[in-house]
């Protein structure tokens, strides 16, 4: 797509369109609940320490051209950058906040592919079905468990491979507003 046909195109309410070096335009959906729903993960990892390695939607380098810019990741307190980005080696955990136009992809392609990739954890965080899907146990398709929580349930630990522990506070995860403008 030339420059000049990007500035003509009007691009659909409530999506961020990025265009990277690579000449790949991405456009992802942002709504206010993903965009607080990440927000309140953000404020669960500062209990990781202020400088802890967390990252919102920065591009981590995936073996076969499989790149990722997940919704959140805690990477390794050792983890350096190769190049211009982390590798998927570094990653501890990967939440990825579902969207109306992306539910398919975070429940199934993304859960596919990052126990494909050894991901140790994998977090659904679904605000329309007010519920946050654990996966643990990576496997060649997938993994082997995973746990459902509802929100409003409290505080779930969970233990990163590096020791740390990231708490997560279902209480806290914003649910969509109704049409009332109630929660």
């Amino acid at each position: 797509m030339s420059v000049e046909a990007v500035m003509l195109t009007e691009f659909p309410e409530g999506y961020t369109v990025f265009f990277g070096a690579d000449a790949k335009m991405i456009m992802t959906p942002r709504s206010v609940e993903h965009s607080s729903t990440i927000r309140s993960l953000q404020i669960d990892t500062l209990a990781l320490g202020r400088h802890a390695k967390v990252t919102s939607d920065v591009y981590l380098d995936f073996p076969a051209d499989e790149n990722s810019a997940p919704d959140l990741a805690i990477l390794r307190e050792d983890a350096h950058k190769q190049g211009k980005r982390y590798s998927f080696e570094d990653v501890l955990l990967i939440a990825e906040v579902v969207s109306v136009s992306s539910a398919r992809k975070d429940y199934d392609d993304c859960t596919a592919k990052y126990g494909r990739y050894g991901i140790p954890i994998y977090l659904v965080v679904d605000p329309y079905a007010a519920e946050v899907v654990v996966h643990t146990q990576p496997t060649g398709t997938g993994y082997i468990a995973a746990y459902t929580h509802p929100y409003g349930t409290g505080k779930i630990p969970i233990d990163l491979a590096d020791g740390r522990t990231f708490t997560l506070d279902l209480d806290e995860l914003p649910r969509p507003e109704t049409e009332a403008g109630a929660r």
